[in-house]
């Protein structure tokens, strides 16, 4: 369930199929300049290690475990902890996430899943209203239905077991101590507190989060979670136990099934059953590096690499960043993987997921083929990627939402993390208990299971872990050794926020900061996206020209990473939330 670089770095050089198995690439091309349009960028620098996180606070909670002696992962829970409570909107021991982790001992990279799955009771028409129709989706949302089985606890302590250092109890003690003595509601938190419609039906969540005259918390207001302190530090002392089984279970289990709206069919014995699963990572080369990322049930690792592998054929490092001919091009691949993984990606436990076809070179050649430079190629219907014209499966397009974080870490020793978790959309169902939000990741299945006489393979099933779309990626070099842990927030945008970012450093040389900045480009097979406000948004004319349609909006990323160069460490946070980067 794992990939060890050092076996193939002898004399193995040529792609397989399937890059699962970590083949180096050959050795590493001089640097590409900085584009010379490119604004300069200071990313902070660091020398031993780092940590880059979607809250100051959490990233100081991260500092100070690897401070202490911590390895990378004991840093990443302590700062997931923390953003369980100051960004409660996001993520949270209510929900789930994926953890890329390299071992630069044994040079190992593993995949830890922590995804959610549905109850027993869960069923394929689940979503559909009393005609038949697929539910609106916040219709769907809000309440106990949508709730899965939070799965980052179990995927912590799994890897903790594995890679950690420090005691599991030590690492929830800022978390603690935030909780019982409080900390001031950040600007973004109070703005999405004041815009949401839901959260003030549900009394635990509208006691916490609003006034005693019902306005939303202001920012700076000073803001303490005693359920949260306890239940974090009954978590620290049983461990996840503690959490799956007992008082914690029982009211989590009670919230979701006595909901007034929806109410859901969890049961103890679901969150007794919960376990995390260590996966073979999904890697390939792209240029010079090897790029390693989450599988399925996530589609992120599997789309990002066939983004990346379409645009293999192509000079993308001699196009100007941010001009029309490179959206052109990042849009167009950017179609092509979306209709692969509308059909093909959905929990590889439950239906075979044609990895192996998906990321054939030959196969993303052949699909690069269908790119024009001088038109947009419109809706793409899917490719056959190693499936027999036999198998029938259908698409799934079903919204979803974007609450999520990221966070990168890298410790003294060069272990690395990266992180990406979830409670689904903004405050996820709504629900809260004993301090925390709960997910409504059910949601991200299709709400439609059939279609067109075929099965859809994402469709809800008892057991199943939903499919996502988030991204953890680590970089390799020639020689093996990470240069680059990095993934985002950003529902399935995040796919073309993290394979646009890595164009942006290993096409065109961009230090990390500045390849975070750099505006955002998205096409999930439907209209080309530009980042409003930007000189992106200025292309449009152009890319209207080639057949784009074209839709200018607010595309708000929260892209965390950290590069390892010849300097040192360099670390980037998303100007457009509110996280930072520290280290030593």
């Amino acid at each position: 369930m794992t990939c060890w670089l050092p076996r193939v770095l002898w004399g193995l050089a040529v792609a397989a199929p399937l890059l699962t198995a970590c083949v180096p690439p050959p050795p590493p091309a001089p640097e590409t300049p900085l584009a010379e349009d490119a604004a300069p960028a200071s990313p902070p620098a660091a020398q031993r290690h780092m940590i880059a996180a979607a809250h100051p606070l959490a990233a100081e909670a991260g500092r100070d475990i690897l401070r202490a002696g911590g390895s990378a992962v004991d840093a990443a829970i302590a700062a997931q902890m923390v953003l369980t409570l100051v960004e409660p909107q996001s993520s949270g021991i209510g929900g789930g996430g994926f953890l890329m982790h390299f071992d630069a001992d044994t040079a190992e990279v593993a995949a830890y899943d922590g995804r959610e799955t549905a109850p027993a009771a869960a069923q394929p028409y689940m979503f559909l209203d009393g005609r038949g129709k697929p539910r609106d989706f916040f219709d769907a949302v809000v309440g106990g239905l949508s709730v899965g089985v939070p799965g980052l606890l179990r995927m912590l302590e799994m890897a903790h077991k594995e890679h950690g250092r420090l005691p599991w109890a030590r690492l929830f003690a800022p978390a603690i101590a935030l909780a019982e003595g409080g900390f001031p509601v950040s600007e973004r938190l109070h703005a999405m507190i004041a815009r949401d419609r839901h959260l003030k039906t549900f009394a635990p969540a509208a006691g916490y989060f609003y006034d005693a005259d019902g306005a939303p918390l202001a920012a700076g207001a000073e803001l303490t979670n005693p359920p949260l302190a306890d239940t974090l530090r009954r978590i620290a002392e049983g461990g996840a136990d503690a959490f799956y089984e007992g008082e914690i279970a029982r009211d989590l289990v009670a919230n979701v099934r006595s909901a007034y709206r929806n109410p859901g069919r969890l049961e103890e014995a679901d969150l007794a059953a919960y376990r995390a699963k260590k996966r073979d990572p999904v890697c390939a080369f792209y240029r010079t590096s090897m790029v390693c990322g989450m599988p399925p049930p996530s589609s992120g690792g599997i789309a990002v690499l066939q983004i990346l592998g379409i645009l293999q054929t192509f000079d993308v490092a001699d196009l100007e960043p941010g001009s029309a001919e490179a959206a052109h091009l990042i849009a167009e691949a950017g179609r092509l993987a979306f209709a692969d993984r509308n059909v093909y990606v959905a929990d590889p436990d439950f239906v075979p997921v044609p990895t192996p076809g998906m990321l054939d070179p030959g196969y993303l050649q052949s699909r690069a083929a269908e790119i024009s430079a001088e038109r947009a190629g419109g809706k793409a219907a899917p490719g056959m990627p190693g499936i027999t014209p036999q198998t029938r499966v259908a698409p799934d397009e079903t919204p979803r939402g974007v609450s999520t974080t990221h966070l990168s870490v890298i410790d003294g020793d060069g272990n690395a993390v990266s992180l990406t978790s979830s409670i689904e959309t903004a405050f996820g169902s709504r629900l809260m208990v004993r301090g925390f939000l709960l997910n409504n990741q059910l949601t991200d299945f299709s709400f439609v299971p059939n279609r067109d006489g075929a099965p859809v393979v994402n469709r809800p099933e008892a057991g199943k872990r939903p499919r996502s779309s988030m991204a953890p990626t680590i970089v390799f070099d020639g020689s093996g050794k990470v240069v680059l842990a990095v993934g985002s927030p950003g529902g399935s945008r995040i796919i073309g926020y993290v394979a646009r970012t890595l164009i942006a450093a290993l096409d065109w040389g961009l230090d990390i900061q500045a390849a975070i900045e750099l505006p955002h480009v998205i096409n999930r097979n439907g209209a080309t996206e530009l980042e409003e406000g930007t000189p992106l948004a200025d292309r449009t004319e152009a890319l209207e020209a080639l057949g784009h349609e074209i839709s200018v909006r607010a595309l708000t990323s929260g892209l965390h990473g950290i590069a390892v160069t010849a300097e040192g460490l360099r670390g980037g946070a998303d100007p457009r939330r509110e996280g930072v980067a520290l280290g030593d």
